[in-house]
């Protein structure tokens, strides 16, 4: 039988248009305030439009983070927090934030985009925002019967500086340095599953070739799925990334590699007909190959 030309449009559009139910709901990180230092100054937010067809949008002096959940019309189960990239100094909230989690409801998985503080005020990167990963886990695993989430299926998911944040949270999940509050946070925030994408400060200015000793793999780290491109250079090259799946190896822990070619640094959901623009993919065949994708029961109190 054929179709008719509207018909055949109608059936096409099925398939192909966005997944999400409904506009995020944005939901504060602390409720009384983040925690600062004494004497600790932001000015007031700032969002930064793009200047041309390949810049992006950036947000920055983030002084009240927040969890934006984008909800997929038929929720499997699985949900990731998403880490934007920038330095520690702005968020490039967009390209590797909103579409990242508009990508996800696509597969069924909730978004769920972390806008966390920057620039950051200490000099080791992580410090803020590693606070508003580990409160974000407790905040996803407290709400996971709300938004049809399986607590026990929460994974992160961080570009650059964010892949950094990721893999730090992964592995440093309960080292706090902040007052806890039990309808917030919990006992343990470690993530169910890691996905960092062209990750940042990894290594060293001086040595790429040796993981700082902050990074620690142990046998409880969650698996992990690693994108990055050959030709990325300095503290982002793709030899750290390397190292850290190396890690996962010697301890037999599920871990998946992926290094193109090229692709450079930064390119996020940008779309092009370079094998690298075909990163979601790649990461959405590990998901389904680990049953994260395949539908579970709603969480229950």
């Amino acid at each position: 039988m054929k179709l008719l030309p509207s018909v055949l449009f109608f059936l096409l559009s099925l398939f192909t248009a966005p997944s999400r139910a409904a506009e995020p709901i944005v939901l504060k990180l602390w409720p009384e305030g983040a925690p600062e230092k004494q004497g600790v100054v932001i000015e007031a937010e700032k969002r930064i439009e793009p200047k041309g067809e390949r810049d992006v949008l950036r947000v920055t002096n983030v002084s009240e983070p927040t969890l934006s959940v984008f909800t997929p019309e038929k929720p499997n189960g699985t949900a990731v927090i998403v880490c934007p990239g920038g330095g520690y100094g702005i968020l490039a909230i967009e390209h590797e934030g909103a579409k990242v989690c508009e990508w996800l409801n696509s597969l069924g998985v909730t978004g769920i985009l972390l806008k966390y503080r920057v620039p950051v005020r200490e000099k080791t990167p992580g410090f803020e925002p590693l606070q508003d990963a580990q409160r974000a886990v407790g905040i996803v695993r407290h709400h996971a019967v709300e938004w049809g989430i399986n607590p026990q299926r929460v994974g992160i998911l961080g570009f650059s500086a964010g892949g950094h944040l990721a893999v730090m949270t992964a592995l440093s999940p309960n080292d706090r340095t902040y007052r806890q509050d039990p309808a917030l946070d919990v006992d343990d925030a470690t993530p169910n599953f890691l996905i960092p994408i062209y990750p940042a400060y990894l290594v060293g200015a001086e040595d790429n070739y040796t993981l700082l000793p902050t990074i620690k793999v142990t046998p409880k780290s969650p698996a992990l799925c690693v994108i990055h491109a050959h030709d990325d250079k300095g503290r982002t090259s793709a030899a750290a990334s390397a190292l850290l799946y190396l890690e996962y190896k010697k301890l037999g822990l599920p871990a998946e590699l992926h290094i193109f070619q090229s692709g450079g640094h930064g390119f996020g959901m940008r779309e092009g007909d370079s094998p690298v623009s075909h990163w979601p993919q790649r990461v959405g065949e590990w998901l389904g190959a680990t049953g994260l994708l395949t539908p579970v029961p709603r969480a229950s109190k």
